[in-house]
């Protein structure tokens, strides 16, 4: 009776090709499996997105299980539960605005202009898709997307301090409020995108694109005309400044 130790040709010693391809083989097969099911994954969040623009913000399961055509028993295999597909939806959106806004922040001078372009930019995204936005913003209960909309924030706020602490600098003046007036300059916006959702943009884009760069403007104007006075005449201007 052959040793079961033996291999076909009646050594008792293993085949060293044999073992070392049997690992890679299964690794293969693992590297497939995972490549397959985040191809499905990235699919059920687009089925999700969709359902998003037909239904709205308030979505649930089912409606999403519909779109994709699948049962609800086919998404908990992709996602642990319903929190954890709004935060792969809130990804999809964020990257999308971060994508749209980030080259017009890049952008940015103290030329009226550029500061408008970027407003707009932003309520571009707003208004091209303005149930993804709102599912975004009113989400935030949600700790998986109010993690991922602060973070879209610090990253858009992140690129804007860098400019305008340049721009400051090139003024000779202190870069020391670029951070704080960046988060608040996001938040602003963002606020106001978020009005301008729930109230079903009441304002033309253009309209109120014009009015926030002229109330952000005021700003940076106010900033760039007091670095062309001497220093002299800005402190006598802060004196006699109510």
């Amino acid at each position: 009776m052959q040793s079961p130790l033996k291999d076909v040709n009646g050594s008792g010693a293993s085949d060293p090709a044999r073992d070392e391809a049997t690992p890679v083989r299964a690794n293969g097969r693992r590297d497939r499996w995972a490549g397959h099911r985040e191809q499905r994954r990235q699919e059920l969040v687009g089925a999700a997105v969709q359902a998003l623009l037909r239904h709205g913000p308030e979505i649930d399961m089912d409606q999403v299980a519909a779109e994709a055509g699948v049962s609800k028993p086919v998404l908990y295999r992709y996602f642990a539960d319903k929190s954890q597909l709004w935060r792969a939806v809130s990804e999809v959106v964020a990257a999308r605005v971060v994508a749209t806004v980030a080259p017009s922040v890049e952008r940015v001078r103290e030329e009226r202009g550029l500061v408008r372009a970027t407003i707009d930019a932003y309520l571009g995204v707003v208004e091209s898709e303005p149930e993804l936005y709102r599912f975004l913003m009113h989400q935030g209960s949600d700790p998986g997307v109010h993690q991922v909309v602060a973070g879209t924030s610090r990253q858009v706020a992140a690129g804007l301090a860098r400019v305008i602490g340049d721009r400051l600098r090139a003024l000779g003046l202190d870069a020391g409020p670029a951070e704080p007036w960046a988060y608040g300059l996001v938040g602003f916006v963002q606020a106001v995108g978020d009005w301008w959702t729930t109230h079903g943009q009441p304002i033309g884009r253009p309209a109120l694109t014009d009015y926030l760069t002229t109330l952000l403007w005021s700003g940076i104007e106010g900033v760039r005309r007091s670095a062309d006075l001497p220093r002299e005449l800005t402190r006598a201007h802060e004196r006699i400044t109510p």
